[in-house]
């Protein structure tokens, strides 16, 4: 903090916080740690209570002090800085207020760090407030955060060991998915939790070779091989893991997906669908017709899929589903999964002459499969099937751009929905707080623009903080954001005169349609989620 050792320590003694024989103890451990101030050797050796000797330390310094813990963290801090530049300029923010932000450091005296700090939020718009705290306080919070989510893996252990370590700990943790990852220097791991990579352990370089030796015998994959290849590990029995390799510039990379085999399916509004029970029947019981699920990869598009699935089920329904892979088995369904040699077009063909009242088509690629899939709706068929596309409007684009033409659209597409996957806030350590003045003016702003009435006053956030439950990121699970776009006849005859897409969307909100973004401030105001979250998915401000 302070470089003056003695005059600190001169008037703590005055201040009659510590005796001349603490200062000496201190001087004496000084000594043996010369990197060390006299203020936190004597927080260290306890020679005074932390509660008095901040207080001290900000009547001496003339700056603002606060005893920093986690509990007055209000803010995720690797949203605001990274972690790197926290670490080299030992400073912590904590908290914020409109367009101020509170940030602590262990020495206010390093001009250079402080407007480094400075800068970096100045260029995001928001004004430093300066606080000062103990430097092991603020180690001690960075270093948990950079080790965040970890699991105990034994790097140090055998091959095999490693291997197994790397993939228990990723069942514990939730994670849908395990990326082992060659660098110029050492092998890192990443977990991916709740839709966002987390580092969990770097292996050294020496052991790569054993590493992708392991992995491959482990997936029936070819050793000698190193171009990309496919395989599958059954050695874990609650698991099916998917294994995929690709050759970089330092090795060869493993991505693992992790599926659980006992997945129960929740059900439509427990992943955030709306909860209007005439709504889902409107959009997912259409005899003669087609629903389309759309959304970008990763979004949660095939685990939708299955819960309409689920919904619909009875035991005097035929349901065949095509799919690659297959992820979940449902019982009483007819599940067939495609691979190189056997296409989508190809198995929808046979499918079809299996008298089926519903077919899950997993994904529409190509005009061939489109078409009969439209086929099969407009032919007593109820048809089920994702495509990738930002909302919903862009679907009837999609289709087209793919030569299918505007009629078959029209007469078969029921209804199309969009979704993403937004991250809900961790409920053992988010802290409440109101919206702020900007907060409130998007959303008015965006809620408006959709004709939404919205009363703010009764209504309120959270500050996501961070802890052990939810690997720190403030977040725990995800749930889903949707919109929903049914075709009545006036949508219908905009796609069949071919109107464009900014037509077809105006008649839409017209006719009551509202995007993704509603449902997401809704789910803000439920207190679900952030809008720094829904920004991060949507991009709101």
């Amino acid at each position: 903090m302070d470089g003056r050792r003695i005059p600190i320590g001169i008037e703590l003694v005055r201040k009659g916080l510590v005796s001349e024989q603490d200062i000496n103890k201190a001087l004496d451990y000084q000594k043996e740690h010369p990197n060390k101030k006299i203020i936190e050797i004597i927080n260290i050796l306890n020679l005074c209570s932390e509660d008095k000797l901040i207080k001290a330390l900000g009547e001496i310094l003339g700056e603002k002090t606060i005893l920093l813990t986690y509990d007055n963290i209000m803010i995720n801090i690797p949203e605001y800085i990274s972690l790197d530049i926290a670490k080299k300029n030992k400073a912590i923010p904590f908290e914020i207020n409109g367009n101020r932000i509170k940030v602590c450091f262990a020495n206010t005296f390093n001009k250079a760090a402080v407007e480094t700090i400075r800068l970096i939020f100045f260029n995001k718009g928001l004004i430093m407030e300066q606080y000062v705290t103990f430097e092991k306080n603020i180690e001690n919070i960075l270093n948990a955060l950079e080790s965040k989510g970890e699991q105990y893996i034994d790097t140090k252990a055998d091959t095999a060991g490693i291997i197994d370590s790397i993939i228990k700990n990723a069942m514990k943790k939730r994670a849908s998915d395990i990326h082992i990852e060659p660098l110029e220097t050492e092998v890192r791991v990443r977990y991916r939790v709740d839709g966002e990579l987390i580092t969990v352990a770097k292996i050294s370089k020496e052991k790569q070779p054993q590493v992708i030796g392991r992995l491959k015998a482990i997936s029936n994959m070819y050793q000698e091989k190193q171009e990309s290849q496919d395989g599958r590990i059954v050695d874990y029995p609650d698991y099916n893991i998917r294994v995929s390799s690709q050759k970089n510039i330092h090795g060869e990379k493993f991505v693992l997906r992790l599926l659980k085999k006992d997945s129960t399916i929740k059900g439509l509004t427990e992943l955030g669908f709306p909860n209007d029970e005439k709504l889902i029947k409107a959009s997912f019981n259409r005899r003669n017709s087609m629903t389309i699920m759309a959304a970008p990869t990763g979004e949660g598009k095939t685990t939708t899929l299955y819960s309409i699935i689920d919904y619909l089920n009875r035991p005097e329904i035929n349901i065949t589903t095509i799919e690659e892979p297959v992820e979940i088995r449902i019982p009483g369904l007819n599940q067939i999964e495609i691979n190189e040699k056997l296409r989508f077009a190809d198995s929808l063909r046979t499918v079809l002459r299996q008298d089926p009242d519903i077919v899950l088509v997993g994904e529409i690629r190509d005009k061939e499969t489109a078409e009969i899939a439209l086929q099969a709706g407009q032919t007593g068929h109820y048809v089920l099937s994702t495509i990738h596309t930002i909302d919903c409007i862009e679907v009837i684009t999609r289709l087209r751009k793919m030569g299918v033409s505007e009629y078959d659209i029209a007469s078969t597409v029921g209804t199309v929905v969009s979704q993403r996957l937004v991250r809900k806030v961790c409920q053992k350590c988010a802290k409440q707080r109101a919206f702020t003045e900007d907060e409130k003016n998007v959303i008015e702003n965006i809620l408006k623009r959709y004709n939404v009435d919205v009363n703010l006053e009764d209504k309120y956030t959270y500050t996501t903080v961070g802890c052990d439950a939810c690997n720190h990121t403030g977040y725990y699970d995800r749930i889903g954001v949707f919109e929903i776009l049914l075709l009545n006849d006036e949508i219908k005859e905009a796609v069949v005169d071919g109107k464009s897409n900014i037509e077809i969307k105006r008649i839409a909100l017209e006719q009551g349609y509202k995007p993704l973004i509603v449902d997401g401030i809704n789910k803000v105001l439920d207190g679900i989620t952030t809008l720094n979250e829904l920004d991060r998915k949507l991009v709101i401000y």
